[in-house]
C-alpha cells in the first residue's frame, strides 16, 4: 500500500517495486491500462536527475509521476502522456513513483509518502 506519512491516508493499495536494473528498465512498457491498478515504484541507487529520467515509449496511456528525495519526501509531480521521448525531474530524486492517471491528485508537494 502507498500512503502519506505520518497519518496513513492510503493513496493506492496495490505497489510493485522497480528495484533492480531490468525492473527499472521496462518500467511500463507494453503493459495494459486495464492491469495498471497499482503504484510502481522505481528505487534508485543513488539520487540523481538524469538516473529519474523516463520515457513513455511503448507505454498507450498517460500516467501520473512523483518524485521524491531521499527521505520520501515529494518534489515534483508531472502527468506524461503515450509515447513521450523524455521527461527529466528538476532535481535529483532518489525515488519515483508511476501512477495511474488521476492518483498523485492526492498527494501534495512536501508531503513524506511511505509503502509496505
Amino acid at each position: 500500500m502507498l500512503f502519506k506519512a505520518p497519518k496513513g491516508q492510503k493513496i493506492i493499495e496495490n505497489v510493485r517495486l522497480a528495484s533492480t536494473a531490468f525492473t527499472r528498465m521496462k518500467g511500463l512498457m507494453f503493459e495494459e491500462k486495464s492491469k495498471f491498478d497499482y503504484a510502481l515504484i522505481f528505487v534508485l541507487p543513488d539520487e540523481t536527475r538524469v538516473g529519474a529520467s523516463v520515457h513513455m515509449m511503448f507505454v498507450q496511456f498517460p500516467i501520473d509521476i512523483v518524485y521524491l528525495d531521499a527521505q520520501k519526501k515529494v518534489f515534483e509531480k508531472a502527468r506524461l502522456h503515450p509515447w513521450m521521448p523524455n521527461y527529466t525531474p528538476k532535481k535529483a530524486a532518489k525515488y519515483f513513483i508511476e501512477l495511474p492517471e488521476g492518483k498523485a491528485k492526492k498527494i501534495a508537494l512536501g508531503e513524506s509518502l511511505e509503502w509496505e
